[in-house]
């Protein structure tokens, strides 16, 4: 252990009342040397004049007596307190070591470093295909004959007239046979930004202004149908009309896109151009703030959060709805789809395209001007002809379809219960057993939890299971105060009531029967309440803390979703075993 602590660089004062480096576990191999030189090993004689009380060197003698009558404690002590440096300076030596990694990015700079490799190799290829048909290309050398023919001149004439001609065409089209080169392609990893409140509000307000065009387009395309201008949908409605009238509607429509592209440019170009059939409401922007407390980041990362909810939430019912509608989940809405569908495929086959063209577009306008204004006005007409709505609306989701599918399961299990019941009640009538005591009994020995039944899980008798409104338990974790090691100071798991006990199986546990579970008599409840753990976080809390005459500090459940339901059973389910008036207190806690 000396030879290690030697390792250790103590960056205090020098200690010069080390006699050997045998006594100095925690200096450093430079201070060894210092104190060799400053102090030279004590010979023989000197160790005699030491030893001898009548001597000269009766002053170092006693200074060394001084020295060995140090205590073994206090020489721990001094080496605790080198041991706590070195852990420190090994702490931020490992902080400076990973914020250079980060500065570094080492994994960017391989993934940079292999695409300039792959380039090369590349480059090299074609390089070496180039230099390979330049060589085809070329003319053989001479031949050794010493007398030179007429049809030879004419072949090395026609060779390199060739060859020419096929230089010209590589020089002038062989960049343009380059590009056609089929090559693999590279799978680029894109890095991921972490997470951010700053990054996540940005977005939000990115996106809304993006989305403030198209959102503006269909406001103005309702307030036209729902004839919120009088005159304005009564000119657009006569314009459009004429134009299905004498087959101009595509051309109409080509052109009201070439005027919005024109006008765009005009407002680029400086020009203030608004116009709208509803004003539009200017939101007030409000500055963003650099210095936010932690209470404040927080409820702004669940306001952006509680919006990207309800945004996701809408486009995940819309795709929904348009996958169920295609895949026959309710088949006499999609027969309608279908057969609809039919009629306009034999129509098109049989009706001239002007006229078909004619019908859609008088349709459309009849449709979106008179018949879209008469059901907004007239709701419950629209709820009983407007057939697209209605078949709209009765589309289900994904959720509700889980829903449904869970609801016609109860139906099901509960009326095979009632077949079963009088046979049930025949045969316990026959062993002399109340049918109600023994289905009770029977569907407390049939409860059982993940690790195995929910008796033997928490070793309580076999009439012990969770009430009604916990059968699932609630999910939590457990705050022990009373210990110190990180493992047994939190743990995940999941909480249950009984009649007499507040259960909690932690999810660490690998038997049916853990320490890790902890089991709580009701009656030896003497304090709740209602807990919050962090005071700089939004609410009144996540948590309940429960004390009992075994525990020094009160066991604290938090990270309950669920905690005021949780609170109301387990103090409703008290109040039933001790009487009326509890003897516990009931308040709520915000530390």
């Amino acid at each position: 252990m000396l030879k290690r602590l030697d390792k250790i660089r103590f960056r205090g004062q020098k200690r010069d009342e080390f006699l050997d480096l045998a006594e100095s576990p925690n200096a450093s191999d430079s201070e060894c040397n210092d104190d060799l030189l400053m102090k030279p090993r004590v010979s023989l004689k000197d160790a005699e004049e030491l030893r001898d009380p009548a001597g000269p060197g009766s002053i170092a003698m006693a200074a060394a007596i001084q020295d060995y009558q140090r205590t073994e404690s206090d020489r721990l002590n001094e080496v605790k307190g080198h041991l706590e440096i070195a852990l420190l300076e090994k702490h931020f030596l490992q902080e400076e070591l990973r914020k250079l990694r980060e500065e570094t990015n080492v994994e960017a700079l391989k993934q940079e470093l292999e695409k300039e490799r792959s380039k090369r190799v590349d480059l090299e290829q074609k390089m070496n295909e180039i230099l390979k048909t330049r060589l085809e290309d070329s003319p053989p050398p001479p031949s050794k004959a010493h007398g030179p023919t007429v049809n030879g001149t004419g072949e090395k004439q026609k060779e390199s007239f060739s060859s020419k001609l096929w230089k010209w065409l590589y020089e002038r089209f062989g960049v343009y046979i380059e590009d056609f080169r089929f090559q693999p392609e590279e799978n680029t990893v894109e890095t991921e930004e972490p997470l951010s409140a700053k990054r996540l509000t940005e977005n939000m307000r990115r996106l809304k202004r993006g989305a403030k065009p198209v959102t503006n387009f269909m406001r103005n395309l309702s307030a036209l149908s729902s004839w919120h201008s009088v005159y304005t949908s009564a000119i657009a409605f006569i314009i459009y009309m004429n134009a299905v009238w004498h087959g101009w509607a595509i051309p109409m429509f080509l052109f009201l896109a070439i005027l919005r592209l024109s006008l765009n440019y005009l407002i680029a170009k400086g020009w203030r151009i608004q116009w709208s059939i509803v004003p539009e409401v200017s939101e007030p922007m409000e500055p963003p703030k650099e210095d936010l407390t932690v209470s404040e980041k927080f409820q702004l990362v669940l306001d952006v959060a509680q919006k990207a909810q309800n945004l996701f939430g809408k486009m995940s019912d819309v795709l929904e709805k348009i996958k169920n509608l295609f895949m026959w989940v309710q088949p006499e809405i999609t027969q309608k789809l279908y057969i609809g569908l039919w009629m306009a495929f034999i129509a098109s086959c049989l009706l001239p395209y002007k006229l078909l063209g004619f019908i859609m577009g008088l349709y459309a306008g009849i449709k979106f001007f008179i018949i879209d204004f008469i059901f907004k006005s007239c709701p419950k007409l629209r709820d009983k002809y407007d057939t697209p709505y209605i078949i709209w609306k009765s589309l289900p989701t994904d959720p509700q379809l889980k829903e449904r599918n869970s609801a016609t399961l109860n139906r099901r299990l509960s009326g095979y219960e009632k077949q079963i019941q009088p046979v049930v009640a025949r045969g316990s009538l026959a062993a002399g057993v109340p049918s109600g005591i023994g289905r009770e009994e029977e569907s407390g020995r049939a409860y059982s939890t993940k690790r195995g039944p929910f008796h033997e899980v928490f070793n309580l008798s076999e009439n012990e299971r969770p009430l009604p409104v916990c059968e699932n338990g609630w999910r939590c974790c457990l705050i022990n105060r009373d210990r110190k090691m990180p493992t047994d100071y939190i743990r995940n798991g999941v909480l249950y009531v009984t009649e007499n006990y507040l259960c909690f199986e932690s999810s660490s546990s690998r038997s049916a029967s853990s320490k890790k579970n902890k089991v709580i008599k009701l009656q030896d409840i003497t304090d709740i309440q209602k807990y919050k753990v962090l005071s700089v976080l939004p609410g009144s809390g996540m948590g309940i803390s429960i004390a009992t005459p075994s525990t020094q500090k009160p066991l604290v459940f938090g990270a309950m979703i669920h905690r005021d339901e949780a609170f109301d059973a387990i103090f409703s389910q008290y109040t039933k075993i001790i009487g009326s008036t509890p003897s516990i207190t009931v308040t709520n806690s915000e530390t």
